[in-house]
């Protein structure tokens, strides 16, 4: 153990849905939903991640469970400064740390690459309040290029589809810096909204948030054929009008339909990315493929739906999950190598 060693190095992957921290070897500390319970009257934090979601949409009058992060942004401040302590104190704890002095803390926390100067403020003030001396920020295509083991200072042309909780970000990455990027608010959550949307019109049915989330994972996919298709998914809830329980088993067909709408949107929103890279750039990701990322690179097909749609071969990354927090890990662990690529 560093008995000497009085600066703490963590890596942030501050997500809409889910936050996970990484220590300087690259080690998952904390891996928790983006989410906090508080009380009404003091504003203080009763619980944090796993234990907050699962009393989300169950609070009496005193709690209030809250998402900090909305799009990929603070939405509300004093929440997102007591979540970043909170988990910055629950990955010591995991990590076995003694507690006895609190080292400085050095951390590199990912943001979404459509962030505005006043949102990137936002996200360092909070990390400075919850302790972080040295804060720096690195974009999230960016983190996910070197989680993926991309050599992203190479005079070449990558491009990055990081599909998260609030944003999908599309960014083309070459020698070390974002050519052209995307970032539209068109992304998990929304895919949520949309499943929850579609049971109370098909099905009569009412599903919290927790419930379409679960449909997602289930049963969630962009094609109405699949090669191994998983089996129905079987939802209880009340019936919106009469308010009687209700089984109705969903397919992934089903799913497939409701989402067309929102995915159609990243479509579009790849295509116009591709019509700004430049040439050269363009030609080296029709040979190297496009690369999947973040939470919603786990729907069933989305990769064989976006080569037929657009003709480039797409990877899903191995981990799409935690591949952000992992390059952002690596950015810690070479913080003097790439330290152009921070802000």
């Amino acid at each position: 153990m560093g008995l000497f060693s009085f600066t703490q190095e963590l890596a942030m992957d501050l997500g809409t849905a889910n936050s996970i921290i990484v220590n300087n070897q690259g080690k998952i500390l904390l891996d928790e939903p983006s989410i906090v319970a508080l009380d009404r009257k003091t504003d203080r934090m009763i619980a944090l991640g796993e234990k907050a979601r699962q009393m989300h949409g169950k609070t009496h009058e005193n709690i209030r469970t809250v998402r900090p992060l909305h799009d990929g942004v603070i939405a509300d401040f004093n929440a997102a400064e007591q979540m970043i302590r909170g988990m910055i104190k629950m990955a010591n704890k995991n990590k076995g740390g003694s507690g006895l002095f609190a080292p400085s803390l050095r951390i590199v926390i990912c943001i979404p690459s459509g962030s505005t100067e006043v949102e990137i403020r936002a996200v360092r003030d909070s990390a400075e309040h919850a302790g972080g001396r040295d804060v720096f920020m690195i974009f999230e295509p960016m983190a996910a290029a070197l989680g993926i083991g991309i050599d992203v200072e190479a005079p070449e042309g990558n491009m990055i589809v990081d599909i998260g909780g609030g944003t999908t970000e599309i960014a083309v990455i070459s020698l070390g810096g974002i050519v052209t990027n995307k970032s539209i608010k068109i992304a998990g959550d929304d895919l949520t909204e949309d499943i929850a949307d579609y049971m109370g019109r098909q099905h009569n049915m009412k599903v919290g948030d927790r419930t379409a989330e679960q449909i997602k994972i289930n049963v969630g996919s962009v094609l109405t054929e699949l090669p191994n298709p998983p089996e129905d998914y079987v939802v209880h809830g009340p019936n919106r009008m009469t308010s009687l329980p209700m089984d109705v088993p969903v397919s992934y067909q089903e799913v497939a339909h409701c989402l067309e709408k929102s995915i159609s949107k990243v479509d579009s929103a790849i295509l116009s990315a591709l019509e700004l890279t430049p040439p050269e750039l363009y030609a080296d990701i029709v040979k190297n493929g496009i690369y999947l990322t973040g939470g919603g690179a786990l729907l069933r097909g989305l990769d064989k739906r976006l080569y037929d749609k657009i003709g480039i071969p797409f990877h899903v990354a191995e981990d799409p999950l935690h591949v952000v927090a992992k390059g952002t890990g690596i950015a810690l662990r070479n913080i003097d190598k790439f330290s152009f690529l921070m802000r």
